[in-house]
């Protein structure tokens, strides 16, 4: 392979350890609320109830229940491993699985954004013939611009 350019070569190389990073931390927290999700008994599809700020709320003046918690007892204690996993925190089950759900928000995020320059960087490589000796650029092309439509 030749020498293209310092630049684009550790951007790819950075934006693609990132997104394999932010991917191995979305993974654990979708593995995490599964397992909330078991204790409590409920699915995937039960959605977060969203006050008009946008954030997660139960009201306690109606019967109103949040639907991830379910019939189970969202004040329930749970221990769970704190920031830079040093120590435990005992958190209550619904803030838990609430702080989960947004923290599963962001990785989505962030992982897609990283999806995408990968892709641009990938097709920036090609375009200077790094990768021409591997793949047609034509085909490369026409992965790097797909689209998902989930």
């Amino acid at each position: 392979m030749f020498f293209f350019g310092a630049y684009d070569d550790l951007a790819f190389l950075f934006f693609l350890i990132q997104l394999v990073e932010s991917d191995k931390a979305r993974n654990s927290n979708r593995e995490a609320l599964t397992a909330l999700r078991k204790i409590a008994r409920t699915s995937q599809s039960s959605v977060p109830m969203l006050n008009e700020e946008g954030t997660h709320f139960i009201n306690e003046d109606s019967n109103i229940t949040c639907k991830t918690c379910g019939s189970h007892d969202g004040s329930e204690p749970l221990w769970i491993l704190g920031a830079g996993g040093d120590f435990f925190v005992s958190l209550p089950f619904h803030e838990t699985h609430m702080k989960l759900e947004d923290e599963q928000t962001q990785l989505n995020l962030t992982v897609n954004k990283l999806q995408s320059k990968v892709k641009e960087k990938t097709l920036s490589l090609s375009e200077k013939g790094a990768l021409a000796d591997k793949i047609g650029p034509s085909i490369l092309k026409s992965l790097v611009t797909l689209k998902d439509n989930r």
